[in-house]
């Protein structure tokens, strides 16, 4: 009897799911518990396991496509099985609206010169049924290529096979700046006139002028990742309905930078950050103002025990924040391994959904872009989160002189329904004397 594969609910805030990759194709055999394919789900990347044995007869949704939760989108029978009847059904209940795959891009090429992007496939393994590679890379451990959907997307797209690119990311996985190399180096070999083509010079009072471009650019679309359609969801459900307000102080980091490079001198295993600090503060400013500590929750509000840090990690697709658990209770090395293992794991995709749903508070952190401030948006039902700015040098008053102090901004964006702003102030007020003296943590 032919079992119907149907898209599985792989995390608990999951809605739908997209096809990141088939790791069998129609006519290999499957075994019950085999992994079958590898979805997106808004968070990671999960493998999908078969229900049952026997052969891989039908693919009823692409790679690059998504599907809701229950949908069937394959199905496993005998060789000789008759499934048309579950397949014609399949067919007479998808979702009309289903998304299609991204065009090729569009260039101002001839219109008769633009043709479809040729699919190439994913392969799982080298040595499967892609082109044969001018330039062929070694695979992962496993001997399998890691590429990120959307890597994988513009590949195909573009005619490229993954087994020519070499991966920059975390543990070589192929990432989005990798592909779009290749694309840049394709199109300078194909389209060298173009490439060197002089704009057409018009003259007006003697004087050549570049001429106008009348109509608008060429643009192409992607289809959006689950995880960019799931933080659309979900800030639309925070900026409008929860009501922010936004506090900034400005904090004198020398002394925290100074504790810094003592510790990592002592021992250069630990490679303490300046953000594994600010955790740990905020983690201590939380338990005492435990009103911070907390979230609407329709008709209570949920006062939380301990201090169960998100913090952003920027991922290929999006944001995801890792949550280091009971951050009050840990010390300085148990939150900086416990953040790059989970940043690590985040950037691959493969954190499971305990470790990413249900933080307390949440930290973001875009200092190291350059940032001096920002306001952030919080991730509900949490009731604030800490934005983050450079620490630089800057000159301050201290005693009636002008010095120069290393100085960091920070701005709480605050849910209003949980903390007024003499609270979220009080809040500020420790956070930054911890801070700016940070032997605060050991008394």
């Amino acid at each position: 009897m032919a079992t119907q594969v149907i898209m599985p609910k792989l995390s608990p805030t999951m809605e739908e799911g997209q096809l990141s990759r088939w790791l069998k194709k129609e006519g290999d055999k499957v075994s019950m518990g085999e992994p079958l394919a590898e979805i997106d789900t808004d968070k990671a990347t999960m493998e999908m396991q078969a229900l049952g044995d026997g052969v891989l007869r039908k693919i009823l949704i692409q790679e690059g496509e998504s599907a809701p939760l229950g949908q069937l989108i394959a199905i496993i029978g005998e060789p000789d099985e008759d499934i048309s009847s579950i397949a014609s059904q399949a067919s007479a209940t998808a979702p009309a609206s289903a998304p299609a795959k991204a065009p090729a891009p569009v260039t101002e090429a001839k219109t008769d010169e633009l043709q479809p992007a040729k699919a190439a496939e994913t392969e799982t393994h080298l040595g499967g049924n892609g082109r044969q590679a001018s330039a062929p890379v070694a695979p992962s451990a496993t001997g399998r290529l890691i590429v990120s959907p959307l890597a994988a997307r513009m590949a195909a797209e573009s005619g490229i096979d993954l087994r020519s690119v070499n991966g920059s990311g975390p543990g070589g996985r192929i990432i989005k700046r990798d592909v779009e190399g290749l694309i840049s180096q394709q199109g300078s070999a194909t389209q060298p006139a173009a490439a060197t083509k002089q704009p057409h010079l018009r003259a007006v009072g003697g004087v050549a002028q570049k001429s106008a471009i009348a109509t608008a650019s060429a643009y192409h679309d992607e289809p959006a990742s689950e995880m960019r359609r799931t933080i659309a969801k979900r800030l639309v459900t925070s900026l409008g309905p929860v009501p922010h307000f936004f506090l900034t102080t400005e904090i004198e980091m020398d002394r925290a930078a100074e504790m810094r490079s003592g510790i990592n001198a002592l021992d250069p295993e630990l490679k303490i950050s300046i953000n594994d600090i600010i955790i740990k503060v905020a983690a201590a400013a939380l338990l005492q103002h435990p009103q911070v500590n907390a979230s609407f929750q329709d008709k209570v509000v949920r006062y939380y025990e301990r201090a169960d840090i998100g913090v952003a990690v920027a991922i290929e697709e999006g944001l995801i924040t890792p949550i280091i658990r009971a951050a009050d209770q840990k010390s300085l090395s148990e939150i900086a391994n416990e953040v790059r293992d989970l940043a690590g794991r985040a950037r691959e995709r493969k954190l499971r959904p305990e470790e990413y749903m249900g933080a307390s508070f949440s930290i973001s952190n875009l200092g190291m872009f350059g940032i001096d401030e920002f306001t952030a948006v919080i991730n509900p039902p949490e009731g604030a989160i800490l934005a983050i700015g450079a620490m630089s040098p800057k000159p301050v008053v201290r005693d009636n002189e002008v010095v120069v102090r290393q100085m960091m901004r920070v701005t709480m964006s605050c849910d209003h329904r949980v903390i007024d702003g003499a609270t979220g102030a009080k809040f500020l007020q420790t956070f930054r004397k911890i801070l700016e003296n940070p032997l605060f943590l050991v008394v």
